[in-house]
């Protein structure tokens, strides 16, 4: 027996109510709010035949990419392998993507989840599925392209639409299609307002754009819709950007600790990532964080040595190296080793190509060892997106390279790497900042002053 749900995608059962708290539990993890994972367990503790109950389960696990879930996830997929035979054919392929995933082979299970697409376009938790892989894998054209593949099946007469959007939003920002981003993103908050990811699509376009004061205003204007959910520390660090560039670090150092800080010893990886992603950038602008890094640092250490996504790893090097634990980041370098030599998944490619190098240009940074910094960067600049993320994210990686650069005295370098950010975003203080710096230490002050004052006319 079949049932269909609210866009018109088969299920296997007979029961409607648990069609209804699928969609309940889906809800919840498209809106980043409550809990979805404890949603589906009331759930399936009622009804543990339910299939695509336990699909539903480890595919939301999979976007955790932290080793303490890893087993959870298995165990749900193993309990939907067992019941594939009365799954259907969708069903299926979202359990073999599953299964792909579960083995590290992240790109075959975005494929599989593509094949969902093509044959059920309203499938929104595979677009869901495959747009945030595309995300971790930094395919920039697919966060964008796969949501265009669908559209010719949606409209505001099919329900999840506003999430369509959002989602298509976020891939056309990171496309540097600024204009119809914010156009689309806007129209999926007004669609709903909780829609937190169309939120965040909307502060990229304005963090892309150096809109400072007009992501401020637009964070704020919309706080009550995103500030109590689960997506709320990721936001909390955009609106940390725009007052980052405009050099308000008390106000930063304010959102950090009131709202960013996580309390919690064991940890969201992506919350603490965040964290550490905001204090790295006030450590290469000098701005001193005090005992901020001691705690944070404590709280990644147990996960030193997890090589499970590149991404975590640069992030819990950025807390022992800014904290002088010396041997705990050559444990993260030694199982980098370790595991690129024995692996060839998806992650050990990231890892090895941009993952590891960071790593060791933090390391090096960090122990003023400036030049080393540079030559470790420089090679993997324009190969940065294989680490996964959005541009804002990243970019900590071309400011470490143009901060080690600037304290190495290789200013015509420094020069040449601001001179592209403030062509890229001409309204960012913070890159006038940086091109003076340059311009003082090759020694033109005149161009120099004329930077600082572009840099203070702009902070308004």
């Amino acid at each position: 027996m079949t049932i269909h749900d609210s866009r018109d995608l088969a299920v296997s059962t007979a029961d409607a109510d648990l069609v209804a708290g699928l969609e309940k539990a889906h809800e919840l993890f498209l809106t980043y709010s409550g809990d979805p994972l404890g949603e589906i367990e009331e759930v399936l503790d009622g009804a543990p035949d339910f299939v695509m109950g336990h699909i539903f389960k480890a595919a939301l696990l999979t976007q955790a990419m932290e080793t303490r879930i890893y087993r959870d996830m298995v165990d749900a997929l193993e309990k939907a392998e067992a019941l594939a035979m009365r799954a259907n054919e969708r069903e299926r392929l979202h359990i073999r993507a599953i299964r792909a995933w579960a083995d590290g082979d992240f790109h075959r299970a975005v494929d599989l989840w593509d094949e969902v697409l093509v044959h059920y376009p309203r499938d929104l938790l595979a677009l869901q599925l495959a747009h945030l892989s595309d995300v971790l894998l930094g395919d920039t054209t697919n966060q964008r392209d796969r949501v265009a593949r669908i559209l010719h099946a949606w409209d505001e007469s099919v329900p999840g639409y506003g999430y369509v959007l959002g989602l298509y939003a976020f891939g056309l920002e990171e496309n540097r299609d600024f204009a119809m981003a914010e156009e689309c993103g806007r129209r999926a908050v007004a669609l709903n307002p909780a829609d937190a990811y169309a939120v965040h699509a909307v502060a990229h376009v304005m963090e892309s754009q150096g809109r400072q004061s007009g992501g401020i205003n637009w964070m704020r204007s919309r706080e009550g819709d995103w500030a109590y959910g689960n997506f709320a520390n990721h936001l909390w660090w955009h609106l940390s950007l725009y007052h980052l560039d405009l050099g308000q670090y008390d106000r930063v150092l304010d959102v950090y600790d009131t709202c960013l800080r996580s309390t919690d010893q064991s940890g969201d990886r992506y919350e603490e990532l965040d964290a550490a992603a905001l204090l790295w950038r006030l450590n290469l602008l000098g701005v001193d964080v005090g005992e901020r890094w001691k705690t944070l640092a404590d709280k990644w250490e147990p996960s030193a040595t997890d090589t499970l996504y590149a991404f975590n790893d640069v992030h819990a090097m950025m807390t022992f190296v800014a904290d002088g634990r010396w041997e705990v980041a050559d444990r993260v370098l030694h199982a980098h080793e370790r595991y690129t030599t024995a692996a060839n998944d998806a992650n050990s490619a990231m890892t090895r190509t941009v993952g590891e190098p960071f790593c060791r240009a933090l390391k090096a940074f960090a122990q003023e060892e400036y030049g080393a910094a540079v030559e470790t960067l420089l090679p993997i600049r324009y190969r940065t997106r294989y680490l996964g993320g959005s541009h804002a994210q990243r970019d900590v990686i071309g400011l470490t390279l143009l901060e080690a650069a600037l304290r190495d005295g290789r200013h015509e370098l420094a020069l040449a790497l601001a001179s592209e950010r403030t062509a890229l975003k001409p309204t960012s203080p913070q890159n006038w900042r940086f091109a003076a710096r340059a311009h003082r230490g090759l020694g033109d002050h005149r161009r120099a002053a004329e930077a600082e004052a572009r840099a203070v006319a702009l902070h308004g």
